[in-house]
């Protein structure tokens, strides 16, 4: 019996798996539709639904495209549009789904309700958003990564000789760079005041509170909007982040020719400057659109189809 693959933080890939998947997304970037060659429809005839609880513009944008560039069919569901918002459990809307589509993409808080849905349904749950981890955005990052400096990836395309700070907030996005870099190969620093870094038990990553000190050395400053959907403390949260911003003074005590990535939506003026954010040391826009291949490569993962048909 083949068991059904999720992606809930990333760390269900080992490292030749996220290689693989790496590989993948960039053979599907370059026969997108818009290149004008004939695209890969390796879910033809299926359906994938996309439950959004939080607002969108990448996610939905590159996750519906992505889909119907497969093949296969999206069905976008919002909270107000599902039972699930009037109490039916997640043990039944698991249920119902797996009885209809191949898989299921969620944009959510809480990783217990992923969690609950993957263990009580059949087919994969692939993490979209959640409050503790954002694989689907460190697969772009790292896709990008690879494109940005193709000379100092490792053999297998690893990334053992490249390192990144992420300056913030120690959210979700830090959480994420650290684990599944870590899986590739990559360094992570994670910059954070005191009372928001991440815990010295749930990272490898490097963590410091000093910016100067800790972007030392690094080829890539990342960041992430200082105030999130839900959170409440926005005023003490952007007192505690100050001098936390990437701006060029910050790149400039990074490794010669660092270059700026972010998450988005961003804030110019707080987590980063207009100048860097449109600027030439990012690759921010780039990350943009990798978001819907390195998505694409991911759900033929979870779903083994196209070149990883053969793991069934």
């Amino acid at each position: 019996m083949t068991t059904t693959r999720h992606l809930l933080t990333g760390t269900e890939l080992s490292r030749p798996e996220l290689l693989a998947v790496l590989r993948r997304a960039h053979e599907l970037k370059a026969q997108a539709p818009a290149d004008g060659l004939p695209h890969p429809h390796s879910l033809d005839g299926r359906s994938v639904a996309l439950i959004f609880h939080k607002p969108s513009t990448r996610t939905r944008i590159s996750m519906e495209v992505g889909v119907r560039e497969l093949g296969a069919h999206p069905l976008i569901l919002r909270p107000d549009e599902m039972q699930l918002s009037r109490g039916e459990s997640v043990k039944d809307t698991a249920r119902v789904l797996s009885r209809h589509v191949a898989a299921v993409g969620i944009r959510t808080t809480a990783d217990a309700l992923l969690e609950e849905l993957a263990a009580e349904g059949t087919i994969p749950v692939v993490n979209l958003l959640t409050d503790g981890h954002h694989p689907c955005q460190v697969a772009a990052d790292l896709m990008t990564l690879q494109e940005a400096f193709p000379d100092r990836l490792a053999d297998d395309g690893g990334f053992d000789d490249l390192h990144l700070a992420y300056v913030g907030d120690g959210n979700n996005m830090a959480r994420s760079l650290a684990l599944m870099g870590a899986i590739g190969g990559l360094r992570v620093t994670v910059v954070s005041p005191e009372g928001y870094t991440l815990g010295p038990g749930e990272t490898t990553a490097t963590l410091s509170s000093d910016p100067q000190t800790g972007v030392a050395g690094a080829d890539v400053l990342y960041a992430d909007v200082w105030v999130s959907m839900g959170d409440e403390d926005s005023d003490e949260r952007r007192a505690a982040l100050q001098g936390y911003g990437i701006d060029d003074a910050l790149l400039d005590a990074a490794a010669p020719g660092a270059i700026a990535l972010h998450c988005l939506p961003a804030h110019p003026g707080e987590e980063i400057t207009e100048d860097v954010l449109y600027g030439a040391r990012q690759r921010i826009w780039d990350q943009v659109e990798n978001r819907r291949h390195a998505q694409k490569a991911l759900l033929e993962w979870v779903l083994r189809a196209g070149p990883f048909a053969d793991d069934a």
